[in-house]
């Protein structure tokens, strides 16, 4: 098996209701921590990690994420006839020369597994890489997902990322049940209430999966409401073997909340420099 990860998929398909009114017509993906938007430090860090193909699960309402990564030689012509070079460089590279944008769609939103599932056709036989735009992942370089990549070129098995949690919180992650051995995981629990919780390492937004991953999501059945967990089909290869876990470096946020959004934003302001 090619153990470079070359594609990553993002989920980007969610209303982002915690969020509305703002989200009535924008996606929360789009809405900026400081000056960028949400995906595009996504993005960014999976192109950090060697990443050439970036493929985004979208839905209903999202094609200004589309907009955003696209090309805008109208917008370039404007900054540039006004001397504003450095400006319509920024706008030219958002998307380097040489990473390609996929969008797929996601007609229903029947939860994460079904959203990585509808990205099979793009990413093939490959191994690939997933990214949750809701955890702001910062001060640390090149980024998790580099770390994820180097991990799973050395072993060839999929990898977590985790973050050590402590007391009540941890009922709201998938937490890892640790291997006898140390060194991969033998199982994943979905919200565990605390006094059940098997660790304190609970798994976070970034993944590194192997293309046998597509044939378990399809064999799930659904769960509460539905919908088809990644969650479960982690817990299916790690009772295999099969997956191992990388421990955060650097900060994380949970911005799929109005709190982390804003501490995020606060972080990467103070940061930065800003006053």
């Amino acid at each position: 098996m090619n153990k470079t990860i070359r594609k990553a998929v993002f989920p980007v398909a969610g209303f982002g209701t915690r969020f509305l009114p703002a989200t009535k017509a924008m996606p929360k993906e789009l809405l900026p921590i400081v000056d960028k938007p949400l995906i595009q430090y996504a993005a960014e860090e999976a192109i950090a990690a060697g990443v050439d193909t970036l493929i985004f699960v979208t839905g209903r309402n999202k094609r200004a994420i589309e907009d955003h990564f696209d090309a805008n030689p109208e917008l370039e012509a404007i900054l540039r006839a006004k001397g504003k070079e450095a400006q319509a460089e920024m706008v030219r590279n958002i998307v380097p020369a040489g990473i390609e944008c996929m969008f797929v769609r996601q007609a229903e939103q029947l939860g994460l597994g079904h959203a990585v599932l509808c990205a099979e056709r793009a990413v093939g036989g490959d191994a690939f890489t997933v990214l949750l735009a809701d955890d702001f992942l910062t001060d640390y370089e090149p980024g998790v997902t580099a770390d994820l990549v180097q991990a799973f070129a050395a072993s060839g098995k999929s990898q977590l990322s985790v973050m050590e949690v402590d007391g009540p919180e941890i009922a709201q992650y998938g937490v890892v049940v640790p291997s006898v051995s140390g060194a991969g995981i033998a199982g994943l629990v979905e919200k565990p209430s605390a006094s059940d919780a098997p660790s304190n390492l609970a798994s976070i937004g970034r993944y590194v999966l192997t293309p046998d991953f597509f044939d378990t999501l399809r064999g799930l059945r659904a769960g509460t409401g539905g919908e088809i967990q990644l969650a479960d089909a982690i817990n299916i290869h790690a009772q295999s073997g099969l997956v191992e876990m990388v421990r955060l470096n650097g900060k994380r946020f949970d911005c799929g909340s109005v709190a982390g959004f804003m501490a995020a934003s606060s972080h990467e302001f103070a940061s930065r420099g800003f006053r």
